[in-house]
């Protein structure tokens, strides 16, 4: 038998951020929707820090990207939005194998306790038909309240409306101002047949491994956050794969299944460029956060909902990367009517020196990141490196 192909730490960080498209410099020609087919999805969040995470993202990549490329192509049903791991546009081929997800979230939603003491079939029904009548509607055209005042309270016809959407039933049909619409999903979604469920959750897990190139049974299942832990391993029982070996940053060495054409994937991975780049915290790239420390060493945690006093680092900070390491992170707020990017806090990671060359590359690039939203003062509110 031929022994697992071993791939070292180098390489396997080589080959992640070529994957994720972070190892050509951020230029040249655009293509949005070709990013995202690449990507297999992209996260959409409501905070607005500087600009919000799915314009950031999709920045990252190339810096021609502005804010309002993006929603065009959903209404031109190119992109379909969902639930991954998170709320998320995905690529339109992927729908008819999509049919799985539908069925299961729309299924769950309704045995949530967020779901509970809501309305009456009756009363969903009418939701549904005022927007079969009345074309798309958002969450504002009705007004149910909410039965408390905790932040995740919702009113019941948002509820209604969540597993409706949940459930393939209802779907996005634009967005305007980042407001969701909603229409029947017969009309926004493009004639499908739904394969088997099997088949729909080979296709989808094929998928997964194909945009990690290499990964463990778990990372496949946590990609789109579709199939279980046992489908999953029903699935790499019998998946065209390749056993590999792969070098965690620490030296140690772990299974893992890679693509079928791993070899030729690392023969044309280019090294990733020097260029400093400033990562959004729901970067595809760094999802997976036991990944992503394994493979870098990094470890990141997102510390929006942590009470203040509990943070390590801030409420909205960026990771920090140059060639194939992190170099630190970095919190910036900005206020666009006031004209400002702020840096509030930054740190280094250990180990790795901030002299003048680094710091001067940082410089640069909150400098491009300020101009993506039309700003130019750039202040730091803490000690600069």
């Amino acid at each position: 038998m031929t022994a697992p192909l071993a791939i070292p730490n180098r390489d396997a960080r080589r080959l992640w951020l070529w994957s994720n498209g972070l190892a050509p410099a951020p230029t040249g020609p655009l293509d949005v929707a070709g990013t995202i087919r690449a990507l297999g999805l992209l996260q959409i969040d409501t905070i607005r820090n500087v600009t919000r995470a799915h314009n950031h993202i999709l920045w990252t990549r190339n810096q021609n990207y502005r804010e309002g490329m993006l929603w065009p192509l959903l209404e031109q049903r190119r992109l379909f939005e969902h639930f991954t791991h998170d709320a998320s546009l995905l690529p339109t081929e992927l729908l008819p194998y999509w049919s799985v997800q539908f069925r299961r979230l729309g299924d769950r939603a309704v045995r949530a306790p967020w779901y509970q003491s809501g309305l009456g079939q009756a009363e969903v029904a009418r939701i549904r038909d005022r927007i079969a009548q009345e074309g798309p509607l958002s969450t504002h055209a009705f007004d149910t309240k909410a039965e408390s005042r905790e932040m995740w309270a919702r009113p019941p016809h948002k509820k209604a409306l969540d597993q409706m959407w949940y459930a393939g039933t209802l779907a996005t049909s634009h967005r305007q101002n980042f407001v969701k619409y909603y229409d029947l999903g017969a009309r926004v979604f493009p004639d499908h047949d739904a394969p088997p469920e099997h088949e729909a959750l080979t296709r989808i897990s094929d998928d997964a491994l194909n945009r990690l190139a290499i990964a463990t049974p778990g990372e496949v299942q946590r990609f789109w956050a579709v199939a279980t832990a046992p489908e999953i391993r029903d699935w790499a029982a019998r998946a065209e794969t390749v056993p590999v070996r792969v070098q965690a940053a620490d030296g140690t060495w772990r299974d893992a299944l890679a693509h079928p054409d791993i070899e030729t994937r690392l023969a044309i991975a280019p090294a990733p460029t020097t260029r400093l780049r400033i990562l959004n915290p729901f970067d595809p790239a760094i999802r997976d956060r036991a990944r992503l420390e394994r493979l870098f060493g990094f470890e990141y945690r997102n510390e929006m909902f942590v009470p203040a006093d509990q943070r390590r680092w801030g409420y909205y900070v960026y990771p920090l990367l140059q060639g194939d390491r992190f170099v630190g992170r970095i919190e910036i707020k900005a206020d666009r009517a006031a004209g400002w990017l702020r840096v509030t806090g930054f740190w280094p990671e250990p180990g790795v020196a901030w002299g003048a060359p680094r710091a001067e590359k940082l410089d640069a690039e909150l400098a491009r990141f300020a101009r993506m939203v039309g700003l130019t003062d750039i202040q730091w509110s803490t000690a600069r490196p």
